[in-house]
């Protein structure tokens, strides 16, 4: 064990590419979809392609539970055999019960330094944290440095998404503020965002074409005048929409290169087939 190496644990919701994960050696640990009697690891059990085949043909609908206190204690203790000390970045704790589980096999560690991240957001809003303490420890911050990298992107962040229905989201008890749109007609679709971890509703409008373009003019004119920022676009087995959408977002920012990844099974749950994200920040 190294005393001055940090090892970096984030859940599996962060959905960022597995190449920025292996990258920097990061302990993903998975969320669990629940499916005709299996408790399913996000990514692990289940694949993103697997999960949406399977949402199309059964009538049964999945549900998602966060690791256990036990599950994160396991891999605490493995990254301790080559670490001295632990950040572990999360999923918003208004969605999921992870980092409640996180805080309490942090405890059962006793005196092993470790810092506990509620990242008040997900998919690459997650990601992007986890990468700011990856990139911190890499600069030789120490663990306490590198949680405090990930938690000043916490007001930072600006998530928008757009989904094909709100009953996913609805179903699944996540609906937050939108649920003054549950019942309208089938034609709208809201522009949704987080707040303080919470999903809220930012805009609406009749066509999800007009909402994807809505969702780009609200992100270009939050950005409008920065030179230093991170954007990512992710989709929920739409890849032809969530290439587009990046594509425009290159375009827009004069952009050569765009963070895109699948918004996978636990996640997926929850927004349904066809959601669109865009997750940026201007860098601190």
């Amino acid at each position: 064990m190294s005393k001055d190496k940090v090892a970096l644990v984030v859940d599996s919701t962060a959905y960022l590419p597995a190449e920025l994960a292996q990258k920097y050696n990061m302990h993903v640990i998975p969320l669990l979809v629940n499916w005709g009697g299996e408790s399913l690891r996000d990514n692990v059990d289940i694949t993103a392609d697997q999960f949406y085949a399977r949402l199309q043909r059964e009538r049964e609908m999945p549900t998602t539970s966060q690791p256990s206190p036990g599950d994160f204690l396991e891999v605490y203790k493995k990254a301790a055999e080559t670490a001295g000390s632990i950040v572990c970045v999360t999923i918003s704790s208004e969605l999921s019960g992870t980092y409640a589980s996180a805080i309490a096999a942090r405890d059962m560690m006793g005196d092993f330094p470790i810092e506990v991240v509620d990242s008040k957001s997900t998919v690459m809003g997650l990601g992007f944290m986890a990468l700011a303490a990856a990139e911190a420890i890499a600069a030789g911050a120490d663990y306490r440095e590198a949680a405090a990298a990930a938690r000043a992107l916490v007001p930072r962040m600006r998530l928008l998404f757009v989904v094909d229905t709100l009953e996913f989201l609805h179903r699944g008890g996540r609906i937050g503020g939108a649920s003054r749109y549950v019942g309208t007609l089938l034609s709208i679709k809201p522009i949704l965002t987080l707040e303080d971890g919470k999903i809220e509703p930012l805009d609406k409008v009749r066509t999800k074409k007009k909402a994807l373009a809505k969702m780009l003019t609200i992100a270009e004119k939050e950005l409008r005048g920065q030179t230093s920022f991170r954007i990512a676009v992710q989709n929920a087995a739409a890849p032809a929409e969530g290439s587009q959408i990046a594509n425009e977002v290159k375009k827009k920012f004069g952009l050569t290169n765009v963070i895109q990844s699948d918004i996978s099974p636990v996640i997926g749950t929850h927004v349904g087939p066809g959601a669109i994200a865009i997750v940026y920040y201007v860098e601190p």
